[in-house]
Parts: C-alpha cells; sequence; structure tokens
C-alpha cells in the first residue's frame, strides 16, 4: 500500500468508523491521470467572491489528479456528462471518492457560500450519497441526501453565512440549528436538492479544507452515480421566514400539498371510515394464534416463547410449539409523539422527578401541568412559538394534548411544554359521545398490525397492549437512579452506571419487578428488553473502544467501585506495581496511587489486552446484574438484551452480552445487513434480533428522512423489503423491529429534536400505502423463505 493511499485512509477514518465501524477492505488508491485546464482557477487564486468558483469540473480536463477512490472506480465519458462513478462498497461496506487538493482550499474570505455539484444516477437503486468535508484541525461534518435514479440535479450544502438574529434575542447561524430540528427547512427557494445534516462540526475552519468525500456506506447493491462541477456558490437571498408558520393544525407541514394531506376534519373521518372496510384484524390460516407457523414443523409446547435452532437455523418457538420469527413496530404510544411548544412555567411549581422513577423522561405520557401551573404559562422561545399556525389553549377541548417535559437530552429548551398534533387528530378522527379514544385506537392497532402481517408488537409500547390477547409483545425496562456512573469518554445517551455500586444491582430488580409487575407472567409476552443503545464503547479507535476503562482508571477507588475493582484485577495478575510498570511502561509508585488515579494513556500491548480484559469484567457484571434480576422475577420471559448499536458493538462487549442474554439484540441503521458485517455472529452462535431500524424520505412534507434515506415512499417500501429479507436469509436472526410507528413531529420530539420520516403512519394516523403493500407482500412469504 502506497504513502499516498495510508494518508488517505487515515483522513477517512472518522467518515468510515462513524458511519459503519466496518472491517473495510479497501482497494488500492487510484488518482486518475490529467491536466490542469488553464481556464480553472482555484479559489486560493481569487480575491473576491464570485457567483461561482469552480473546485473541479468534471467535464474538462480539470485537475482530476486530486481525485482518489476507495472500492470505487470511475470513467471519464462523454463530454458535458462528467465523472461516472462506480462504488463497489457490497463486499466490504464502504466506498468512496474523495477529492484531496495539493494545498487545504482557504474559503475564509467567504461569508455566505455553499458547496455545490451536480450529480446523475444513472444505476438501478437510489444511492443514499454521503458528503463529508474535513478541516485542517481534524473537524469532520457528515452530511447526506438520497439519489434517485434519473438525470442531473444539483445538490448542494451551505458552508457559511445565513446569520440571523433570532426573535430569541441570540445572534445565530442557521447551521447551529437553534431552531431544535434535526432537519431544517431549507432557506430559500430553489430546484436544488441540499444535502441533509448528520451529525459533526457543523461550523468548520474554513481556513483549511484538506477534503471532500463522497461515499456510499454498507448498501446492498453496488450504486454508480454521474458527477459534474463541484463548484462554490453564493447564497441566494435568506428567506428570514423560513421558521416560520411551517406546521398546520394538524402538524403537518403548512407550506407544500402532497398526497394525502389532510385539509379538514371531515377528511380525517372519511379516511376512518374507509379503513374500517378494509380492516379485519383476522389471522391468515397458516397462523398460529401467536403469530406462528402453522404449516412448519411442531416443536414442544411450553406455554411460553423460547429459542431454538432448527436444521440449523436459529428460532423462536411460539407457546403452542410452532416457529415463530418476529416482525413487529416500534413506539407504539403516544409518548414520542409530543413536540416544544415554545413556552414554559414557573419551576418553582414544577414537581421534581422522584429518585424511585423506573421511567426515562421521554417514555414517559405527555404529563400535562395542572390548572395552577398553566396560569404562570410563559413564552421563552420565540423562534419554537413561531413554527406553529396553531396551537390550542388550555381550555379548548384538544388542550388536553398539552404535556411537560422536565428535561430533554439536546435542542434549545432543557425544558418546557409540549403539544401532540398525533394525539389531537387521533381525538378528530376517533372521538365523538361515549367513545373512548385510546381505546378505539388501540383496538384499530391491533387490527392493523394484523393485517398487515406483523407477528409481534414491538420496543416501546404503551403497556395497556400488554394485555391485548390478539398480537404477542416485547416489555421492557430502563435501569435509572442515584447510583454511581463512570463514562466512556462518549457517553451518547447519559452517563454509564457504576455496575459495581451496590445501588445499581438495587435498581435493576427494582425495575424488572415493575416489568414484571407490568406483564403478570402472560405467555403473550415474548421477552423483555432492559436498557438500549449504552455507551459500552466506540470501536473507531483503541481509546474510544475502551473509554470506559481508561477514564475510569483516573478516578479514585475510593469514589468509584468499579475503579476499585480494577485495581483488586490488576493487583491479582500482576502481584507487584513493579511488574505491571513493566508491562504497561508506566512508572506508578504503588498500588495506593495505582488506586487513587492514574494516567491511563495506552503505552504498550499488553495494557490494550489488560484494558480489554477490564471492560470484559465491566461489561460481564452489568449483564449478569440484569440476568439475575429477570431470572428472579420473571423467570418464564427471555431476556432479549441491550439493543447494541452497531456504532458501539466491539468484540468485547459481544462476548459479554452472549454469556447472560437468551436473544443477542442490535439496532443497525444501514440498508441491510451485508454479510461480511455480520461474520462474527457465527463465532457467538446466539440467537438474534434486530431492535430498531428505519427508512425515510421527505416526500410527505418532513424535512428530515432520518438516518438511512429514500428517493420517495415507493423507494422506501423497496428498501424496507430488501433490509426484511436480510434479515429473513441471515440463519442467526429470528427477527427484526422497525423504528417506529408514527413519524416523528416535523418540528422534532420534544426530547431530542428528531423530526423523521420513519412511521408506518403519519401525524394525521393515516397509513403509508406503499409501506402496508410491501409489509404485506413480505410477511404473505416470510416463513417459507425462512425455513424452506
Amino acid at each position: 500500500m502506497n504513502q499516498k493511499t495510508m494518508l488517505l485512509l487515515s483522513i477517512i477514518t472518522l467518515t468510515a468508523l462513524t458511519a459503519c465501524q466496518s472491517d473495510n477492505k479497501t482497494e488500492e488508491n487510484k488518482p486518475l491521470k490529467s491536466t490542469l485546464d488553464a481556464n480553472t482557477k482555484s479559489l486560493n487564486d481569487l480575491n473576491h467572491s464570485p457567483e461561482i468558483v469552480s473546485l473541479i469540473d468534471f467535464n474538462q480536463e480539470a485537475d482530476l489528479s486530486q481525485v482518489s477512490f476507495i472500492s470505487a472506480s470511475a470513467e471519464q465519458i462523454m463530454a458535458n456528462d462528467g465523472l461516472k462513478v462506480n462504488f463497489h462498497s457490497k463486499e466490504n461496506g464502504y466506498s468512496n471518492v474523495t477529492l484531496t487538493p495539493n494545498e487545504p482550499w482557504d474559503w475564509s474570505k467567504y461569508d455566505d457560500f455553499n458547496l455545490a455539484i451536480d450529480i446523475a444516477n444513472t444505476g438501478q437503486h437510489s444511492v443514499q450519497l454521503y458528503l463529508d468535508i474535513t478541516d485542517i484541525d481534524g473537524g469532520n461534518y457528515t452530511r447526506a441526501t438520497n439519489i434517485p435514479i434519473g438525470e442531473s440535479t444539483t445538490y448542494y450544502a451551505k458552508m457559511a453565512g445565513h446569520d440571523l438574529a433570532t426573535p430569541d434575542g441570540d445572534e445565530s447561524v442557521e447551521l447551529n440549528f437553534m431552531s431544535g430540528l434535526r432537519g431544517n427547512p431549507d432557506t430559500w427557494e430553489s430546484d436544488d436538492t441540499q444535502f441533509i445534516s448528520l451529525w459533526g462540526k457543523k461550523n468548520l475552519n474554513l481556513k483549511g479544507i484538506k477534503q471532500i468525500s463522497l461515499s456510499v456506506q454498507s448498501n446492498l447493491f453496488d450504486k454508480t452515480i454521474t458527477l459534474s462541477n463541484l463548484r462554490l456558490r453564493n447564497n441566494p437571498e435568506f428567506n428570514k421566514d423560513y421558521l416560520t408558520h411551517i406546521v398546520d393544525q394538524y402538524g403537518q407541514n403548512a407550506t407544500i400539498d402532497f398526497a394525502d394531506k389532510v385539509h379538514n376534519d371531515e377528511e380525517l373521518k372519511a379516511q376512518k371510515i374507509e379503513e374500517a372496510k378494509q380492516l379485519t384484524g383476522i389471522l391468515p390460516k397458516d397462523r398460529s394464534i401467536y403469530g406462528g407457523w402453522k404449516n412448519g414443523p411442531k416443536l414442544e409446547a411450553t406455554g411460553y416463547f423460547r429459542a431454538e435452532k432448527v436444521n440449523d437455523k436459529w428460532s423462536l418457538v411460539d407457546p403452542e410449539g410452532y416457529l415463530y420469527f418476529a416482525t413487529g413496530i416500534d413506539v407504539i404510544r403516544l409518548s414520542n409523539s409530543s413536540t416544544m411548544t415554545g413556552y414554559d412555567f414557573d419551576q418553582s411549581l414544577i414537581k421534581a422527578r422522584e429518585s424511585t422513577s423506573v421511567t426515562p423522561e421521554d417514555s414517559q405520557g405527555l404529563n400535562r401541568v395542572d390548572n395552577v401551573v398553566s396560569k404562570t404559562r410563559k413564552l421563552v422561545s420565540p423562534t419554537r412559538m413561531n413554527l406553529f399556525e396553531w396551537l390550542p389553549t388550555y381550555e379548548e377541548p384538544l388542550g388536553k394534548h398539552f404535556g411537560y417535559r422536565k428535561s430533554a437530552h439536546s435542542g434549545p429548551m432543557k425544558h418546557g411544554e409540549t403539544y401532540s398534533f398525533y394525539a389531537a387528530n387521533l381525538e378528530r378522527k376517533y372521538g365523538g359521545k361515549d367513545v373512548d379514544v385510546m381505546e378505539t385506537w388501540r383496538d384499530v392497532t391491533l387490527d392493523r398490525m394484523i393485517d398487515w402481517g406483523f407477528t409481534s408488537l414491538g420496543n416501546w409500547n404503551d403497556p395497556m397492549f400488554y394485555d391485548n390477547g390478539r398480537v404477542p409483545f416485547f416489555a421492557n425496562g430502563w435501569i435509572i437512579g442515584d447510583f454511581k456512573t463512570v463514562s466512556s469518554g462518549n457517553d451518547f445517551w447519559g452517563a454509564m452506571p457504576d455496575v459495581f455500586d451496590p445501588k445499581f444491582k438495587e435498581r435493576a430488580l427494582f425495575t424488572v419487578k415493575n416489568v414484571a409487575e407490568q406483564v403478570k407472567n402472560n405467555p403473550w409476552c415474548v421477552g423483555v428488553f432492559i436498557d438500549n443503545e449504552k455507551s459500552f464503547g466506540r470501536p473507531d479507535s483503541i481509546e474510544s473502544t475502551y473509554g470506559i476503562v481508561l477514564n475510569t482508571l483516573q478516578r479514585n477507588g475510593k469514589d468509584v467501585p468499579t475503579k476499585a475493582v480494577f485495581t483488586t484485577a490488576m493487583k491479582e495478575k500482576y502481584k507487584n506495581i513493579a511488574a505491571l510498570n513493566k508491562a504497561w511502561e508506566k512508572n506508578i509508585t504503588s498500588w495506593e496511587t495505582f488506586d487513587e488515579g492514574i494516567d491511563a494513556s495506552l503505552n504498550t500491548d499488553a495494557q490494550i489486552a489488560d484494558y480489554s480484559s477490564l471492560l470484559s469484567i465491566y461489561v460481564d457484571k452489568y449483564f449478569s446484574i440484569v440476568d439475575d434480576a429477570l431470572t428472579t422475577y420473571m423467570p418464564n420471559h427471555l431476556y432479549m438484551g441491550a439493543r447494541l448499536p452497531d456504532w458501539g458493538m466491539s468484540k468485547e462487549v459481544v462476548e459479554s452480552a452472549a454469556k447472560y442474554v437468551d436473544v443477542m439484540s442490535y439496532n443497525s441503521y444501514k440498508e441491510g445487513l451485508p454479510e461480511h458485517k455480520w461474520e462474527f455472529l457465527s463465532k457467538i452462535d446466539k440467537p438474534s434480533i434486530i431492535g430498531e431500524f428505519h427508512i425515510g424520505a421527505t416526500d410527505s412534507g418532513i424535512y428530515h428522512p432520518g438516518l438511512i434515506m429514500a428517493s420517495d415512499q415507493n423507494d422506501r417500501a423497496r428498501m424496507y423489503k430488501d433490509y426484511m429479507n436480510t434479515v429473513i436469509d441471515n440463519p442467526y436472526f429470528i427477527g427484526a423491529h422497525w423504528f417506529q410507528y408514527i413519524d416523528s413531529p416535523i418540528t422534532g420530539r420534544a426530547y431530542d429534536g428528531e423530526n423523521y420520516n420513519v412511521g408506518f403512519i403519519t401525524v394525521t394516523d393515516t397509513p403509508y400505502a406503499p409501506m402496508v403493500k410491501a409489509a404485506k407482500e413480505l410477511h404473505s412469504t416470510m416463513y417459507e423463505r425462512r425455513f424452506n
């Protein structure tokens, strides 16, 4: 591998690992040979801000020697058609084309501009294309878009500008997303398509841009696009009202029309009547009462769900003994349907969170404040308030759907009033004299699940579904409380528990006991998920993999029980501190000093091996405590694990979890399950389930499609089936759950601003017809495909 290849690989590490953590096999970096067009000027040569600055025009003989590839190939085609790029990422999960200038570009003289490129899709599949821009400080900003099959379109990414004084009085930059949305509306009207923000450093150091990368990641099919005319452009005139009145009274996009948009209450009621004519709620004849496969082999009936390997394929077995494949939908509840309104109340009247609570803030109901508190309502974020064309008063009937969040993970408000347009639409649609709206919604939802072919209700569903007796369900719990914590250095959803603090075990027992009281030993409960996407570590680097160990070793064992256990483990291995110092190349004076806190930086392979064993000690303790709690209170139900995120699946964590769980669970936001990514399953040989995945688009008026992007609803349905077929075809997987039932609010869910098109239904309770059709088709042949 040549030196230039090594440099390129080091530059793209953040991009590749953040997106997929794959063990990529890279092809040699192959620059295109060309000559510099004398008419093409670099940005650094210009002393003023032109309308367009060409970086590379792929239609001309531009400086293509600065273009290189990983697992991709390219060819120059006819003039005015650009550069055809073939992404060969099917086998190893990552493929890119990278532009690396000989000297970093200095764009600091430009204060209101965007990066644009023309792209056509000449292949057979839509392409989710990631754009990564990296500066000289190592900062990287990742965005993405979907390139539909078709002719060339201009795609752009805002780099700077559109400064404004927000209604809240703060000077802000639109790139900072002070709106509280994960994806904002466009700030000018055009036929161009904006790359959508994902993660990273939003305000890059424009004095030095050292790389632009376009990549395809974890796709199921090789992809082909054509690139032309990479350039900088002045931003058009800023629409200062881009965040004003973008949401109508039904929680929909107020600025555009789209398929199935609801315009009045009569349309909602007519939709209800029409759907009722089609829903049957009757299981297919080849299904058991639990949704198992009656045409398959009949195994031992234990009265509860269990797992068994049948003909070298893992399967769940339903209580009657039939093979059972768990497909379902997450978050069938109102908790995630609310959005921040911009209002808050007198904090002295807000009751503090009870320390004994077992429900995190984002999993609680609407929690409307009482009348005394509501009288102190005050506007704290005009930006949020101005998003809405309409909000009811507290006295109106629809005012019952206000709520309150005492804390938020992210966004401009750390706490505040919320409103659920979805709950209001259920009232409009199903409400009437002597009608229990929630009971009606529950019955319609269960009919939908059965008619659409789903065999279960996924994670995070309202406990009112636990006794439904028609569709199996998964229960869940969270271990939260006042136990001590440690840190991985990247605690995405919150600090990690100190699992050796006795209070953690107490809270685990308390949590599982509470779940058991809700489930009531119900045979319709398939299993139990405890916690979600814990930050055990990220395999981006050795340091991030062993972040819990590295950070804990720096702390004092007198205050941190996990540190004290780590100290004991190393004393038992090395006996004397001199032996540890030799192995780690340290100069620690004594075990007492070690326990008080040390410089934990990594020096040697022996140290890495020890960090691996210490991480295993920590993760073993976590899963063993939860397993013991479930054995105590819920011995008849499967322990489904903690839904490991695909960005946090280090070897140690997977192997530790496999010792204790009945079913391994993973959340994987990709186009599917490429074989190379999941080869490790054969080593642990455990039944596994996908706890979360989704695919979204923007054609229903929502500003952010989600983590995996389709070109429209029809493409979304095709991609859903492609993903599910990779699950069905993998012998270790026993099911998958889609995230989630309802689209996120267009203005972002209250907890963290996610405003994704991830639902099987819209905010008006309207099913997405292409998704429903795809689900029915998939489920009608699911068992035959899996077991025959």
